[in-house]
Order: structure tokens, then C-alpha cells, then sequence
């Protein structure tokens, strides 16, 4: 019998039991298909929301599995390797598959991972992504249809790789039987709205609160709006234009068009920007433009041109000149750098 919220006023702390990864009967169970070089934060924050929940709870109402393409224990990013229970091939019934992946989508193994999330998929399952987990599910198939998202640092990459695929952008969403998110902390708020479904908010934010996780974001919320990581506190007019500016970046808009969206004249949002962000709209919005164009540089095949007007620019020698000022190196060399 699931728990209600009602039950839970207020959740006290048991003490450390053992970890088991098997949930009690009637619980639920998440798999997570790991790829070497994955992000060990992103597995360890999505994991210990269930783990820090089932100790709320006074259960193992969660459980969870590792899985490989061949059952072999994986390399994290950081060096330290991690046991797997089970290979893609073997993997027994679970509430949902998530894939998480590292810096590179292309690994050994590759094609027995994309077969098993179309099989999958195809069988009506749940699947999700951790991160750069959101590229495989889409080599696979499986968000033609769906909203997703992915870490900010690939959306670039991912949206020209896969123009008719949904790519918010967000710090997480759940689009019917797709759960995705960006990783890094956004792990654990994906895995809160889970337990929050399951419980209520109550346990949700009794999870949150041993992390000393300030806010539990909800799917709504940008995981990350231009080069200042954290417009909260500023003029939520200010957000707006810098949001419209973000969705904005192949066919930049007018300073007048941008006034207008916020009910302000182009002076005030001059005279707003100068204050909160001490830089012209003009200037943030290039810088904008210019750090989508370094993301793609990084991330594609893209002939530069394309990528130069992909970003706003209609001129080589201006995309150019631009980029040299910003980031004190030309197009061309960004490209034939290895990151």
C-alpha cells in the first residue's frame, strides 16, 4: 500500500541502516545503465535521494541496479571504478531504465546499448537520463515526441544534431514515460519530484533538507540563463528579456522588440541591465550569441560559416572579429582544440 503524505507530518530520522539495493515488496526499482567516463555526482545524487528517502521512511521502499553494456564494472570521470549488477542484455523488469553517460557518446558497446533502449522502448517502458544520458536515448529513438532536456553545456550540439526533438533546456522534465534532466544537483531534483509523487511534499522536502538543498526546482525552472549562472534576487523583467534574448539567438531581436516584451522603454532596460548585470544589452546579448557559437564549435561538424549564422551573424569577418574579442582566439582555432 503506497504512503500517503498526510501520514508523514513530519519525518524523522532513523537511524543508518545497512544499504540494501532491493526495495521492499510493493516498492519501487530504477536501473542505472552507466557508460564509462560517466559523471559520478550526477549517479550519487540521484541514488542518495533514494537512499536518504528510504531512510525517512523507516524502509527500503527504493532499490536500484547498475548496469553495462556487458556487465563489466565501469570507469567514472573521476577515476574511481564502480561494480555492475547486470549487462543491458540481462537486465530484469525495473520501474525505470535511466542512461548515464560522460563526456563522449561513442564508447564500446554502443550499438548492444542503443538495441536494448529501443527494445525497450518499444516494449512501452520508462526510460530517463542523467545528463548527457539524453543524447543516447535520442541516437535510440526514444524522445521522438517528447520534451526533454540536457546539460546546457550540449544543448547546442544536441538541437542542431536533432532539430525536431524538443530540447527545453530545463533542469528537468517528465514527459509521460521520459524522465530526463541536466545532471550534477538537477539529479537530485529530478528524483525529489519522483518521491514526491510517491509520498507528497513532505518527504520530498525532508530529503531535500539532509542535503541542505536550499530550493527543490520544479521542471518549470531554467537550469541556466546566460553567462550570469544566477539571475534569482534581480528584476524578474530583467529574467524576462534575458530569456526571450536566450530563445532568441539565430534571429536576434530588436533592442525596441525587447523593451516592448517587458513594458519598458529601451532606455529603462538599458538603465536595467547597466545596473544589475554593469553591461550594455547589447554587449550581454553577443556574449550570448558568442558562447552558443564556442558550444557549437565544441560540440559539432558545423562549417564555421554555418555556425556563424546559426548564432545571428551574417558576416564571416564580423563572426570572427567578434569571436577574437571575446575569448582571445579565432573560430578556427577553437575548433581544432580537444576538450
Amino acid at each position: 500500500m503506497t504512503l500517503k503524505a498526510a501520514a508523514l507530518p513530519n519525518p524523522t530520522i532513523s537511524p543508518e541502516r545497512p544499504v540494501t539495493n532491493d526495495p521492499v515488496q510493493g516498492g519501487r526499482h530504477f536501473a542505472f545503465l552507466l557508460v564509462d567516463k560517466f559523471s559520478m555526482f550526477s549517479l550519487a545524487a540521484a541514488i542518495d535521494t533514494f537512499r536518504s528517502a528510504n531512510r525517512l521512511l523507516g524502509r527500503d521502499f527504493y532499490g536500484w541496479t547498475t548496469v553495462s553494456a556487458d556487465g563489466d564494472p565501469v570507469m567514472a570521470s573521476n577515476g574511481l571504478p564502480l561494480k555492475i549488477d547486470y549487462s543491458v542484455a540481462d537486465l530484469p523488469p525495473v520501474d525505470i531504465l535511466f542512461v548515464s553517460v560522460g563526456l563522449t557518446t561513442e564508447f564500446p558497446g554502443k550499438s548492444k546499448v542503443l538495441a536494448a533502449l529501443r527494445s525497450w522502448g518499444r516494449r512501452g517502458n520508462a526510460l530517463g537520463a542523467l545528463s548527457v544520458g539524453s543524447y543516447l536515448l535520442a541516437e535510440a529513438g526514444q524522445l521522438d515526441g517528447y520534451r526533454c532536456t540536457i546539460h546546457w553545456e550540449n544543448r547546442a550540439g544536441f538541437m542542431e544534431r536533432f532539430p525536431d526533438i524538443n530540447c527545453t533546456g530545463n533542469v528537468f522534465e517528465i514527459d509521460r514515460k521520459r524522465y530526463t534532466c541536466a545532471g550534477g544537483t538537477t539529479s537530485i531534483d529530478l528524483m525529489l519530484e519522483i518521491v514526491r509523487g510517491d509520498f507528497g511534499s513532505n518527504l520530498a522536502n525532508g530529503v531535500a533538507n539532509q542535503f541542505q538543498h536550499e530550493r527543490i526546482r520544479s521542471a518549470g525552472d531554467r537550469q541556466r540563463v546566460g553567462p550570469e549562472r544566477d539571475l534569482t534576487g534581480k528584476s524578474e523583467k530583467l529574467r524576462r528579456i534575458v530569456e526571450l534574448m536566450a530563445d532568441h539567438l539565430d534571429e536576434p531581436l530588436s533592442a525596441v522588440q525587447l523593451a516592448k516584451s517587458a513594458g519598458l522603454s529601451v532606455r529603462q532596460v538599458e538603465r536595467l541591465f547597466l545596473r544589475h548585470l554593469n553591461v550594455t544589452p547589447g554587449r550581454y546579448y553577443m556574449r550570448l550569441r558568442l558562447e552558443r557559437a564556442r558550444e557549437l564549435l565544441r560540440q559539432t561538424n558545423m562549417p564555421i560559416l554555418d555556425v556563424a549564422i546559426a548564432t545571428g551573424f551574417t558576416s564571416h569577418s564580423y563572426f570572427a572579429q567578434s569571436y577574437r574579442l571575446q575569448f582571445g582566439r579565432p573560430p578556427s582555432e577553437e575548433r581544432r582544440t580537444t576538450y
